[in-house]
């Protein structure tokens, strides 16, 4: 029998290099709590974040600190740069893409200047939350990934 609410599973890969980590050691409670969804973060060695999904730029913060995506099968995403980066008001962000637009693994979405905003903000993790309700694991935690790395985590819903 058919099941609506049964997602296929969907390809992600890692959206930055850097040290992968449990969302529940992100540093805010929101996401620590896993209140907006599952997730895993990344703490980042450079200020770039690709599309970890084939899908669409579903919604751009106006701060410029956070993309929503939907994958193909439906998945939402949220990808946040930071904890209380939308204090910065966009200063040291750039986006590429544009809400509405198609993406594939690898493109580009958004750079954010470390540098600049790593005194400014508790924390530059990188944070991908499954908003749409998948849960997922870590293959292995704490561990150096890279941009576009394929199996850090696994979708099990």
């Amino acid at each position: 029998m058919f099941n609506l609410f049964n997602r296929t599973k969907f390809k992600i890969v890692s959206p930055t290099e850097g040290k992968l980590k449990p969302v529940t050691s992100v540093i805010d409670e929101v996401f620590a709590s896993k209140a907006l969804g599952d997730g895993f973060a990344i703490e980042p060695k450079q200020g770039v974040v690709y599309s970890p999904i084939v899908g669409v730029v579903s919604m751009i913060f106006p701060t410029l600190h956070a993309i929503g995506l939907k994958a193909n099968n439906g998945a939402e995403i949220l990808i946040h740069v930071g904890i209380d980066t939308v204090k910065l008001n966009g200063k040291g962000f750039k986006t590429f893409v544009r809400e509405g637009q198609k993406i594939k693994i690898g493109d580009k979405l958004l750079e954010f200047d470390i540098e600049e905003i790593k005194d400014k903000v508790p924390s530059t993790d990188v944070i991908v939350i499954f908003t749409s309700g998948e849960i997922c694991e870590l293959v292995n935690g704490d561990i150096q990934v890279d941009a576009g790395q394929a199996n850090i985590v696994n979708i099990v819903k």
